[in-house]
């Protein structure tokens, strides 16, 4: 069992017989009452993230998650077609199921799969991801450094807001967590 204490980003605990991730805690104590931690958890089966608050004498079942290293293949409507690279089995995941993190996962890609008693749930998406740009307005030259941004479609399909001398072509590095330019890749 888990402790208030343990409740710290990252950590996979069982709440409403469901599995949750801790995207953010906050430890607080004050004056004469207990301690409490503020939270943001994340459901792992439908996405959806609520702010719950913990006092000191609550505990949690830590559970027990599953992760294969698959390899991505194919989007067909409302699924995702994924292959177990251990016994190359393929399995299937619903897009909804995913979330937005499915817009920067690319065909033939490596990934982690979390399954949650036998079941897909999830993936490990890591935190930054090479992609190239496959539409972006031309950029003009001398725009090297810009705080101004324009609209642009990856080779994912996914589109976020590039700055002006980003041009088609152009591998960049987009942050997975919130979807946002981080660099451009040097092409040398």
């Amino acid at each position: 069992m888990l402790k208030l204490t343990d409740l710290k980003p990252g950590i996979i605990f069982k709440f409403e017989n469901n599995p949750y991730i801790v995207i953010t805690s906050e430890h607080s104590k004050s004056g004469r009452g207990g301690a409490i931690m503020r939270t943001k958890i994340k459901n792992l089966k439908t996405k959806a993230i609520v702010s719950r608050t913990y006092k000191g004498s609550d505990s949690f079942e830590e559970i027990e998650l599953e992760r294969k290293k698959s390899q991505f293949l194919y989007r067909e409507k409302n699924k995702l077609h994924f292959m177990d690279l251990e016994n190359f089995d393929q399995f299937e995941i619903e897009k909804n199921q995913l979330g937005s993190d499915i817009d920067y996962l690319k065909e033939a890609e490596n990934i982690n799969i979390i399954f949650y008693q036998g079941t897909p749930i999830s993936i490990d998406m890591p935190i930054k991801v090479n992609l190239k740009v496959e539409y972006t307005e031309p950029g003009f030259k001398g725009n090297t450094q810009s705080t101004t941004f324009k609209p642009a479609r990856l080779e994912t399909g996914a589109e976020i807001e590039v700055p002006l001398f980003i041009n088609i072509n152009d591998i960049i590095v987009v942050d997975t967590r919130s979807g946002n330019y981080v660099e451009r890749v040097n092409n040398s």
